[in-house]
């Protein structure tokens, strides 16, 4: 997935709207070589991104490492040569950038290495709990560190939520879905084995398990078996699972674990520009 430029453009044009006043003062005309390293380990990402940026202002960038390899501490993923000024003048925004979209992507390896030991075939998903304009890296970080993304606008697919059901009850809702073509994905979201049971024979192909407790997510689950229709629906679990509550629902033979906190509960890897050498 292609981040455009002008987001990222956008984030530099924030940061500096009328130039970099202390590196035009300090580092005019000067030439260097600068790199990006990570002083922590985990799974990289971001360098795409920044190497269209740094691009973007006549400067030759040389990637050490693609996106989404798992990187030792210390280790240098980018270099960059060209105008001290302009490098100076990228080096907060992509440094935010990276070290957000990589501690994203080493939190979805992280959770997805746990959920395969557990259940294979289980996959993880964020959600469209990222802020605004920053969906796009999010939800990029997430795939590198081999997640998935669950919606990625509301134009994407139709989930039935409660508070659609405050004014529509379900059967209607999922009549009305329906009729909206052969093609749309419908979702439901449940909160009880029953209601679970009625969106599956209402025709949903996605049901979301919405915050139940592992214990309530097995009683449903046990129930669609009994009635033969388990193999109907895509199963998806999500509400209150964190990193540490995790190996309790991937025990479950659920389909899929979406986690909002993958993206709203970001913590960066640490990261720095450093000058090698000066021109």
């Amino acid at each position: 997935m292609k981040v455009p430029l002008r987001i990222l453009q956008g984030f530099l044009e924030e940061d500096t709207p009328f130039g970099d006043l202390t590196s035009e003062t300090l580092a005019q005309g000067i030439q260097c070589v600068a790199g990006i390293i990570t002083h922590e380990e985990g799974i990289i990402a971001g360098v795409e991104e920044a190497t269209d940026l740094f691009s973007s202002l006549d400067l030759a960038v040389r990637p050490q490492v693609q996106d989404g390899t798992w990187s030792p501490p210390e280790t240098r993923v980018l270099e960059i040569a060209g105008e001290a000024a302009k490098i100076l003048l990228a080096e907060r925004t992509v440094l935010n950038v990276m070290g957000r979209m990589s501690g994203i992507a080493t939190m979805t390896r992280r959770l997805v290495d746990t959920v395969h030991a557990i259940n294979p075939q289980c996959r993880i998903a964020s959600t469209r709990k990222t802020a605004p304009g920053l969906r796009f890296l999010d939800k990029k970080a997430v795939m590198l560190g081999g997640g998935e993304s669950h919606r990625f606008t509301l134009s994407d697919m139709i989930l039935i939520k409660d508070n659609h059901l405050a004014f529509v009850p379900l059967e209607e809702a999922i009549t009305r879905a329906k009729a909206q073509g052969p093609y749309r994905v419908i979702e439901v979201e449940v909160t009880t084995p029953l209601m679970a049971e009625e969106a599956v024979r209402l025709g949903a192909h996605v049901i979301m398990l919405d915050n139940m407790r592992p214990v309530e997510v097995a009683e449903t689950l046990t129930l669609l078996e009994n009635e033969g229709i388990r193999k109907m629906v895509i199963v998806e679990i999500s509400g209150g699972i964190t990193e540490e509550n995790i190996q309790d629902y991937a025990v479950q033979a659920v389909d899929v674990i979406s986690m909002g906190n993958l993206t709203h509960s970001v913590r960066s890897l640490n990261m720095s520009l450093e000058i090698l050498d000066r021109e």
